[in-house]
């Protein structure tokens, strides 16, 4: 009887370790798990970082600062406003003197719709 209950107490002390080490092995795995997702969330910011840098310096190359394009369209902008002053200045006095005539030489006549009775 003893080596019966000697026994026992041996299959329960393996049992025992047996769910330690697959306690302890979860740990690991969960360790390993967060230890991926880490390394993982850190290459991803750094290929961002990496993908953004790229693309500041395609933009810096191909459109300019943002300043510069301010400017130019600044400059464009006083440009085409300097072209419709000098238009108008060309233009102004003889559509005032057209307009002038059309005040000054109307014919009085009836409406083509006017009867009378």
């Amino acid at each position: 009887m003893t080596s019966q209950t000697q026994g026992i107490q041996q299959l329960l002390a393996a049992e025992k370790k047996a769910a330690e080490k697959v306690a302890e092995a979860r740990k690991r795995k969960a360790r390993r798990l967060k230890q991926a997702k880490d390394e993982a969330t850190e290459e991803i910011e750094k290929y961002r970082q990496e993908r953004e840098k790229q693309f500041k310096e395609f933009e810096a190359k191909h459109m300019g600062s943002r300043e510069g394009v301010a400017a130019k369209i600044e400059a464009d902008t006083r440009v085409q406003l300097a072209d419709m002053d000098r238009a108008l200045a060309s233009r102004k006095e003889p559509v005032i003197q057209e307009l002038l005539q059309y005040v000054y030489n109307i014919v009085p006549e009836m409406h083509k719709n006017y009867k009378k009775n």
